[in-house]
């Protein structure tokens, strides 16, 4: 349960966790414009370069597009997909440093 609690802290610190923003009948989220400048700027330019350069990206975009997603909600998706994983990369790296020194023989 506190990694869950943990993951959506990051995802707010970086500005990319959803806030809802319904009105009526229609159900919509927004990206928090909350969290740290530079952690929000990080995603969104990493972000920006893989729609750009990742031939991968540019098939998911399209994808999604098709699907009859807007620009920014796909630029907001894939946002969230690098904040979970640059956050994957945090915690496994954290467990790394953290764990007991192996005993020399």
């Amino acid at each position: 349960m506190l990694g869950a609690v943990v993951r959506v802290s990051f995802a707010a610190l970086c500005g990319v966790s959803p806030v809802p923003a319904s009105s009526g009948k229609r159900i919509r989220h927004r990206v928090n414009r909350g969290g740290d400048r530079a952690a929000n700027s990080a995603p969104h330019i990493v972000a920006v370069c893989r729609m750009r350069l990742d031939q991968p990206t540019k098939d998911d975009v399209a994808k999604s597009m098709a699907m009859g997603h807007s620009k920014l909600v796909t630029i907001r998706m894939l946002k969230r997909y690098i904040a979970r994983k640059v956050f994957g990369i945090i915690r496994a790296k954290q467990k790394e440093i953290h764990r007991p020194p192996q005993p020399t023989a």
